[in-house]
């Protein structure tokens, strides 16, 4: 006699990573939520490039080691994507992503989606896979 319930599948509860995203403006790195979700929400992270693959790499580190960058907020925390201002880091991305000009009121940036590795806690963005856009400024509303 075939099982009642032969032919069902259980609903995972892991919910799949969502997209990690590495956009680069003038002034600063942003990496989405997904991406900070995919590495742990570490606090502080290293960000590796690798000029002949022309990758960019983003793993967890501690706070004491050498270039270690303020990250994530803790997990549940951390509700938006996180940027990074560090400027010798934004100059050394923007080597691999150049930002162009953009029109007034508007901003340049690069987008590029990684591939994540939770297992290794690591998140490798593919600079070939770029896409560049300007958007609408944020920020404040000037008032009327």
């Amino acid at each position: 006699m075939a099982s009642l319930l032969q032919g069902f599948e259980e609903v995972q509860l892991v919910k799949p990573l969502g997209k990690t995203v590495l956009t680069v403006t003038d002034a600063a790195i942003r990496f989405n939520k997904a991406t900070a979700e995919a590495l742990g929400f570490p606090a502080y992270v290293k960000v590796l490039i690798n000029g002949k693959t022309r990758q960019i790499a983003v793993t967890p580190a501690s706070e004491s080691a050498d270039n270690a960058i303020k990250f994530s907020k803790p997990e549940g925390k951390q509700t938006a994507s996180v940027s990074v201002k560090e400027p010798v880091l934004v100059e050394a991305v923007k080597e691999y992503l150049p930002v162009g000009e953009a029109p007034e009121g508007e901003v340049a940036y690069q987008s590029v989606a990684g591939a994540a590795y939770p297992e290794s806690k690591t998140v490798i963005f593919d600079v070939a896979n770029a896409t560049a856009g300007t958007m609408k400024r944020r920020g404040r509303k000037k008032a009327a």
